[in-house]
């Protein structure tokens, strides 16, 4: 069953095809693999490794709020100039990481790939020169939107890489002791959040004036309504796979409302909600029972609103549990080895089932000073409580 391999992601619908990769996207191309010195000069170079010992400077949800209550030109300046000195910086902390990565996973093709990404889009920002005037403004913003375009496939392009480097490794040493690789994909997952959203506020404050939108933060979302909405996508994903799916009972205030973005908290609903119908089905496929309906519960305290979702789809392991935030760990046997990059840019890969899914559901969570637990019973149901700030006073976690 392929269910959990689909869905909604942030960057579009799709499903990848599943034609075989190609050996270049197997194995490292070490014989023609060329440094960062050997590809760009040594100007840019140096400018590069300055700007990456540079201290990134976060920002917070309730900052971006008020600082695009009323994008008046001034405005709109000072937004791009603040971009133009740090977005350069954010580029290059993760170029030079991307440069030194252990295992040989700098040496993949598909990370050079996106080292050169990062690479391009670090000397277009450089050499545009300082946005002084409204129309140097528009030609930043311009520039804006060809970066986040160029950067659209980075997620499933670092995810064949780490794909094709747990393929080689997969006799020497299990997946899950290797923290370097982990702790490097939480940081530059992370990193891309922070600098998508960035850029994406930005764009967005060029578009039609919304009273409750401020750039891409909803000022009065309605967590039920956004929350109704990913369980129907999940569970009509469901539908096409099994034919059924399980009911889910929503508990909670519709009336509740709160600032965020509200496509962050669909994809975390959606994915945890796809979890559950997955385990559930799984579970009660061949029983002669009706499936206990998943139960969300959406509650407000004074610092957070908590939504949980609970089911009783059999549970996790209590040994697997820490293994549910490593990348790439699945149930499923993984359909990235049989993905080439073509296939990632004609169609977006939804890396939900690809292990991709928690990982990322709790980084989007902490990018605004939330968090994301799961908590289980074997043999009984998981639980999965998700909790977004209310304040929005906390800064970007950069890595």
């Amino acid at each position: 069953r392929r269910f959990w391999e689909e869905g909604r992601g942030l960057s579009g619908r799709g499903r990848a095809s599943g034609s075989m990769a190609t050996a270049a996207a197997r194995g490292g191309a070490r014989g023609v693999v060329k440094r960062l010195a050997d590809v760009i000069p040594q100007s840019v170079l140096q400018d590069m490794k300055v700007l990456s010992k540079r201290k990134q400077k976060g920002v917070s949800l309730k900052y971006m709020m008020d600082f695009g209550q009323n994008p008046v030109s001034r405005q709109l300046l000072l937004s791009a100039q603040f971009l133009h000195e740090e977005l350069p910086t954010r580029l290059a902390h993760r170029v030079m990481e991307l440069e030194g990565l252990p295992f040989g996973l700098s040496f993949k093709p598909q990370v050079l790939k996106v080292r050169d990404w990062y690479v391009e889009s670090f000397k277009e920002l450089r050499e545009m020169p300082p946005v002084q005037t409204l129309e140097d403004e528009e030609k930043f913003t311009t520039l804006l939107g060809k970066i986040k375009q160029r950067h659209d496939f980075v997620v499933p392009m670092v995810a064949l890489g780490v794909a094709s480097l747990k393929q080689e490794m997969h006799f020497s040493k299990s997946w899950y002791e290797l923290p370097d690789i982990h702790s490097f994909l939480d940081r530059f997952y992370m990193s891309r959040i922070g600098i998508r959203m960035l850029i994406g506020q930005h764009l967005s404050l060029h578009d039609p004036p919304r009273p409750e939108k401020i750039g891409l933060i909803d000022t009065v979302m309605s967590p039920y309504s956004i929350v109704h909405e990913a369980i129907e996508d999940a569970r009509h994903i469901c539908f096409r796979q099994y034919g059924d799916a399980p009911e889910i009972a929503l508990f909670g205030s519709e009336d509740l409302q709160c600032a965020y973005v509200p496509d962050h908290l669909h994809h975390m609903i959606f994915e945890l909600v796809k979890n559950s119908l997955r385990a559930v089905s799984d579970r009660y496929m061949d029983a002669d029972v009706d499936a206990p309906p998943i139960k969300i519960v959406i509650a407000e305290g004074n610092e957070d609103i908590t939504i949980k979702v609970s089911d009783e789809g059999g549970g996790i392991a209590r040994s697997g549990l820490p293994k549910i935030w490593t990348y790439l760990y699945s149930t499923a046997s993984s359909p990235l080895t049989q993905l080439t990059e073509d296939d990632i840019q004609n169609a977006p890969a939804v890396l939900a089932g690809y292990g991709y899914g928690l990982p990322l559901c709790r980084l989007y969570a902490r990018y605004f000073g939330g968090e994301l637990q799961v908590i289980s019973m074997e043999g009984y149901g998981t639980d999965a409580y998700l909790h977004l700030s209310k304040l929005g006073t906390s800064e970007e976690p950069l890595p």
